[in-house]
C-alpha cells in the first residue's frame, strides 16, 4: 500500500493504517469484530420503500440509507449480519470513518479502500460489492454535499 494522501481524513486513514498492519488472521478477527458493532437498522427507516437504497451489485441483498443532520453525513445498512459478516464489517468500518463528518470525508474515501481493507483475505468476488457499496455512498455524498451548499 502507498501513503495515505495527505487529502484523506484522518478516520479513514486510521484505518487504512491499521489494516495494512494487520497479518490474515487478525485481519479475520477484526472483521469479525467489527460485524458485532454495526447498528441495527433505525426504526425510522425501516417502511421506506427499496427504491434508489439497494445496492444490486452486491451479492448480499442489502439497503443503504443516507441521512443529513447538521449538515453531517449519517449513513445506515439494512442487512442481514449473521448471513453476511463480511458486508456488515465492512460497512461498520466505513460508517465509523464517515458517520457524523460532513459529506466531504465519504467522497474522500480513496480508490484503494476496498482493496487496502480486503487484501489478502481471498474474498475477491466480494470486492466487486464492497466497491459498489462505497460507490453507492459517495453518490449519496455527492447528493448531500449539494444540499448543504
Amino acid at each position: 500500500m502507498t501513503s495515505p494522501s495527505p487529502a484523506v481524513p484522518p478516520r479513514i486513514e486510521q484505518v487504512l493504517r491499521r489494516f495494512a498492519s494487520l497479518g490474515r488472521e487478525e485481519k479475520m478477527a477484526a472483521l469479525v469484530s467489527y460485524a458485532r458493532k454495526l447498528e441495527p437498522l433505525p426504526e425510522r427507516f425501516q417502511s421506506l420503500p427499496d427504491d434508489g437504497y439497494t445496492v444490486p451489485e452486491c451479492q448480499t441483498p442489502m439497503r443503504l440509507f443516507p441521512e443529513v443532520r447538521d449538515g453531517m453525513l449519517h449513513f445506515y445498512a439494512d442487512i442481514n449480519a449473521r448471513q453476511s459478516p463480511t458486508v456488515a464489517a465492512f460497512l461498520s468500518i466505513v460508517f465509523g470513518a464517515v458517520n457524523g463528518e460532513p459529506p466531504a470525508t465519504t467522497l474522500a474515501i480513496p480508490a484503494d479502500f476496498v482493496r487496502t481493507v480486503m487484501q489478502s483475505l481471498g474474498l475477491g468476488t466480494r470486492e466487486v460489492g464492497l466497491e459498489a457499496i462505497v460507490t453507492r455512498l459517495k453518490y449519496h455524498a455527492r447528493e448531500a454535499a449539494g444540499r448543504t451548499t
